[in-house]
């Protein structure tokens, strides 16, 4: 079972510098597993192939522990030929550096000294809501920030918004319940300081 862990970054009352595009402020749920990482391709015989990526443990049993893609963008992925079996997971032979492609037909491929290593993968969970803020660059003035939700792993178009703020008026900024202290901003970068994260 994943550990599940409330995450609120960066610390209130830290003073940060992000990039356009970087993240302000971030609140949500995420659960972390155990996986593994495929460092390169892991060919097992002519049948099936591992692409480098993540894979996140989902049981184990007295011969080994499985693992299953991720589904992100960083997920590993099992490529097959036009004759193999579909599989359904994959193996690590326990205390070794056996991998196994798992069929459909509990059949296995498997191929020794295989390169990966084992991992903690922090994975947004099925059940979990994120907040963020974005930093989107300066023009004059003004700044530009974007608000994102994230609901089970998708973005909730109907929750993103882009909002303009005018440093003339106040170098405090507010979205939601976070407030953002503003001490410098260009059209690359932003410094700051965290007075408060979304109210939860």
């Amino acid at each position: 079972m994943p550990k599940s862990e409330f995450v609120s970054k960066p610390a209130i009352g830290s003073t940060n510098t992000a990039y356009v595009g970087d993240e302000l402020v971030r609140q949500g749920n995420t659960s972390q597993y155990e996986g593994i990482k495929i460092k390169s391709p892991a060919k097992l015989g002519i049948a099936y192939t591992i692409t480098p990526g993540f894979l996140a443990k989902k049981g184990d049993d007295e011969k080994g522990e499985f693992y299953l893609p991720t589904g992100g963008a960083d997920s590993a992925s099992i490529d097959k030929s036009f004759f193999a079996d579909p599989w359904q997971a994959v193996m690590v032979k326990k205390n070794t550096h056996t991998l196994c492609v798992v069929t459909v037909f509990n059949l296995s491929s498997c191929a020794d000294n295989m390169p990966f290593e084992k991992t903690v993968l922090t994975i947004s969970s099925d059940n979990s809501f994120q907040q963020t803020l974005l930093y989107n660059g300066r023009v004059g003035n003004k700044i530009n920030i974007g608000y994102r939700e994230l609901s089970n792993n998708m973005a909730r178009p109907a929750f993103n918004n882009d909002v303009e703020y005018d440093l003339s008026e106040s170098k405090i900024i507010g979205y939601k319940g976070a407030r953002i202290e503003v001490i410098e901003a260009s059209n690359q970068s932003i410094t700051y300081k965290l007075l408060s994260n979304f109210k939860s």
